[in-house]
């Protein structure tokens, strides 16, 4: 293998492995922000739950009194 190959062939190395960096960080960022809506989500939906849950027993409690 004569130079002019060995530096080809690092050079597509250096590129390839620079190019999974950029994919890994962008698979993070997509995976960390759909983790961080999914949690606002939930949450919400569940201080929606209790929100209905506690006035739906005061409703019930009204119309047994």
């Amino acid at each position: 293998m004569n130079n002019f190959q060995k530096i080809i062939l690092c050079s597509v190395a250096v590129f390839l492995l620079a190019s999974c960096a950029g994919i890994k960080e962008t698979g993070r960022t997509i995976g960390h922000t759909t983790r961080d809506v999914t949690k606002k989500i939930g949450h919400t939906s569940r201080d929606a739950v209790k929100a209905i849950g506690k006035e739906t027993k005061e409703v019930v409690k009204d119309i047994k009194d």
